[in-house]
């Protein structure tokens, strides 16, 4: 019987420990990583004092933030900005990007959440903007930076059909005519013309720069998710993609890139700003942490390469920006248009994007067919299953065969108890016999968890997810189910997160909604399904299984649990036919052979 107690043992501790390694790495590991941010956030902001002696002037941080965004937007005069899928302002002075808002997104799942924020003016805390110019050190008169004051010659609000111009002169020769295009998505395009009626030669160069001044609290705290940096750098068609997470950012506050071509910017989960240069041109890309008096102004900014312009001539350059949602589609029409090199690899698909790119192109085929992400991810999972058929079959019709063989191998334990090797031998002898592998149900699990693992970092980091409802009271599929047993599924008209000491606890690890719950339930009646294991700790441990699964899974995304519990209950169904074919006991015969006697 050694054999059976080292086969059951070697299943319960593989299973058992990949599951609980998932949870660690998914679960556990980023909310240990949060607590720990959070505890040393402020050391690490007073940390960052590297100072910018860099080829782009940045903007003076203000000594006093205003909560009213009016009143920072009322510092300067403004162009409005109004497309398909943003509304704000852009301001004269700098010709600052600096007050934009998403408005196919809301903040919360409230009706009347406000649109999601993406930039922010300076002189609020937190301020987040684009903005573009020029270096020329030794021009006289002086190059357009941070503070110049544009003025507004044609055009009135910017939208994908009405650029508009704005122009500077600096009163030694140079005039400076900026027009600012947008298309019907997130691409802004900004053509810089100068013209130099001086009687002498000027060289400058152009740049472009988003500037974050703070990161916020709630960014940069998931250990399984980049937030910060971002850029893909390169030459020739040979481009690598090079990311620095917020925390990381601030302990190198300088990070230098020669690139031909390529793209760079900040990135939060959902939503990016990127700068994108002309893709022939040789640019100096740079991510810095500036002080600029205890703000940790974080930075990416592109530099391009110096130009002469001779008297009674002018030269043109081209810039763009995308500011706006990490949409795949929008990504990929965008690196295909503008020839931008992995544009699409600003969605953060992990170490395994192999895997998690095309289950979420799969997922998204499903969501064109049938207009909704949860029934999307229950067409995946039958496509898993059935692509696992062949295999899962023989693993069931194993499990079947063992149960059958239950009692004799139970004659076997009690004829060779004292001899363990001979047991052992007779065990082998008898799986021999009858074709069958040991370890069998333990592969379809395992071929499970790279499925697992892909579809939790879609649910994750893409934004298709975000606020995607199925039915009932599941109105998003990426966040956990918002029921819970402790005011009986929403039938009690209070919150347990309410009550003043047990709230954060029920509200927390002891949250469980109905779908751990069917989860759970489906795990233990197809664990019911196996044979039994002969060791009697070893079945106790296994019948403690879905409880405890049950509670670990209570907070993984509802979109999860959907694919794990129907997936429970397509191999219940597969398993129960094969059970069926070889004769072998089925707890679901024997429940409702006792439901029709009772």
């Amino acid at each position: 019987m050694q054999n059976e107690n080292s086969r059951n043992t070697i299943i319960f501790f593989v299973c058992a420990a990949l599951i609980m390694g998932v949870y660690y790495f998914m679960v556990m590991r980023p909310q240990a990583e949060m607590r720990r941010q959070q505890q040393v956030a402020a050391a690490e902001e007073k940390a960052a004092t590297a100072t910018d002696a860099g080829l782009t002037p940045g903007s003076a941080a203000p000594t006093a933030f205003v909560a009213d965004r009016a009143q920072a937007l009322g510092t300067a005069a403004r162009v409005p900005i109004q497309t398909p899928k943003l509304k704000g302002s852009l301001s004269l002075q700098g010709a600052r990007i600096d007050d934009l808002y998403l408005t196919d997104y809301k903040e919360t799942l409230d009706r009347n959440s406000p649109p999601v924020e993406l930039f922010r003016p300076q002189g609020m805390e937190h301020a987040y903007f684009a903005q573009f110019g020029w270096s020329g050190p030794n021009v006289p008169g002086g190059v357009p930076g941070p503070n110049t004051p544009w003025t507004l010659t044609k055009g009135a609000t910017l939208t994908p059909t009405t650029p508009v111009e704005l122009t500077w002169d600096n009163g030694a020769g140079l005039r400076f005519t900026r027009v600012i295009a947008i298309d019907a998505q997130y691409l802004f395009t900004v053509t810089d013309t100068v013209a130099n009626l001086s009687g002498q030669p000027i060289t400058i160069a152009p740049y472009g720069r988003v500037e974050r001044q703070g990161v916020p609290a709630d960014l940069g705290k998931q250990m399984i998710l980049h937030e910060g940096a971002i850029g893909v750098f390169g030459a020739d068609g040979k481009f690598a993609t090079e990311q620095v997470k917020y925390k990381d950012w601030a302990k190198k506050p300088r990070i230098e890139n020669q690139s031909t071509g390529g793209w760079l910017g900040i990135t939060d989960k959902y939503w990016m700003a990127a700068l994108i240069p002309d893709q022939k041109e040789t640019i100096e890309g740079r991510f810095a942490v500036r002080d600029a008096t205890g703000l940790n102004v974080h930075e990416a900014a592109m530099l391009g390469a110096t130009r002469t312009i001779q008297p009674g001539r002018q030269i043109e350059e081209t810039q763009r920006l995308f500011a706006g949602a990490k949409r795949n589609e929008i990504l990929a029409g965008y690196e295909k248009s503008q020839g931008l090199p992995r544009f699409v690899y600003a969605i953060d698909w992990g170490m395994f994007w192999f895997l998690t790119r095309p289950i979420f192109m799969v997922v998204e085929f499903f969501y064109g067919l049938l207009g909704n992400f949860g029934l999307a991810i229950l067409a995946l999972t039958v496509v898993v299953k059935l692509i696992m058929f062949p295999l899962a079959n023989k693993s069931y019709e194993s499990l079947s065969k063992m149960r059958t063989l239950q009692p004799k191998m139970e004659e076997i334990k009690k004829k060779h108890g004292s001899d363990p090797q001979k047991q052992q031998q007779e065990m082998m002898a008898l799986y021999q016999r009858e074709k069958i592998n040991p370890l069998a149900g333990c592969l379809p699990i395992l071929v499970q968890i790279p499925v697992f693992y892909a579809l939790y970092k879609v649910l994750f980091v893409t934004i298709e997810m975000r606020h995607a409802p199925f039915f009932g009271w599941i109105r998003d599929l990426s966040a956990r189910d918002p029921s819970t047993i402790w005011n009986l599924f929403g039938a009690v008209p209070w919150d347990p997160a309410t009550l003043p000491l047990l709230g954060s606890i029920l509200n927390g690890p002891l949250h469980l909604g109905v779908l751990p719950i069917v989860y759970g339930l489906t795990m233990w009646l197809q664990q019911s399904m196996n044979p039994p294991a002969q060791d009697p700790m070893q079945r106790q441990i296994f019948a403690f299984l879905p409880f405890i699964f049950t509670f670990i899974m209570a907070p993984f995304a509802a979109g999860l649990l959907i694919y794990w519990a129907w997936n429970n209950i397509l191999s219940i169904a597969q398993q129960y036919v094969i059970m069926h074919r070889f004769k072998a006991e089925n707890p679901i015969d024997t429940f409702l052979a006792r439901f029709k006697k009772a």
